[in-house]
């Protein structure tokens, strides 16, 4: 009995350990490489609604690419709050609406995401050279979303790389994996806090040996 106790605290111990590790390091990786936001407009509709509360994964704007929608912050412009847009061209991109159709560097830009289809939403043509360390930045839903069309005298309305805060990870992978991660981490904690109160309990209340018996001398 004595040895099954202090095994149950062993095991208990082990996996307490474990699913605290699990838990705590998933948790850290999400405080480190993610963050949550809640979109407060509908610019980027249909895509994503008005209060819908998007998955963040923290990068530098040197890992952007075209057709990524990125979370920046430009203290100058949209009160200095981060704003969600997509990437349509990166420094050295010619990007040009003539009215009718969308181009970068003279090649229609497919855009399957728009709202209602409409390219533009109103604004009119513009002919924009990204320059180098810059992106041009849009909504999804252009008839209601204040972008880069906006800031046609800032640099042709581009904003720098360098004011990317992350890219929406549209992946659900990651967040269930990790979310999995730290439930697997408080179940093993769990299960060592009971196996390490079982091990103590077996460990207290061991059976008492009996008094040996007197025997009559002869």
């Amino acid at each position: 009995m004595r040895r099954a106790g202090r095994g149950l605290l062993i095991t208990g111990a082990v996996l307490a350990l474990l699913g605290v590790v699990l838990a705590a390091g998933a948790l850290w990786t999400v405080r480190r490489d993610y963050t949550v936001v809640t979109l407060p407009g509908g610019s980027m509709e249909p895509t994503y609604a008005r209060g819908a509360r998007i998955f963040i994964a923290k990068t530098s704007g040197a890992k952007v690419r075209r057709g990524d929608v990125v979370l920046f912050g430009v203290p100058e412009q949209f009160d200095g709050k981060p704003v969600l847009k997509r990437v349509i061209g990166l420094g050295g991109d010619h990007v040009v609406f003539d009215g009718t159709r969308l181009t970068v560097d003279s090649t229609p830009l497919k855009e399957p995401y728009l709202k209602d289809g409409e390219v533009d939403g109103g604004h009119g043509p513009y002919d924009v050279k990204v320059p180098a360390g810059r992106m041009f930045l849009l909504g999804d839903h252009r008839a209601n979303s204040y972008d880069s069309r906006y800031f046609a005298g800032e640099d042709s309305g581009t904003v720098p790389v360098t004011a990317v805060r992350g890219r929406v990870l549209d992946d659900a992978v990651v967040p269930v994996v990790l979310g999995l991660g730290v439930l697997l981490g408080v179940v093993l904690a769990l299960a060592g806090a009971v196996c390490t109160l079982v091990g103590w309990l077996k460990r207290r209340h061991r059976p008492v040996p009996p008094a040996p018996i007197a025997h009559p001398v002869a």
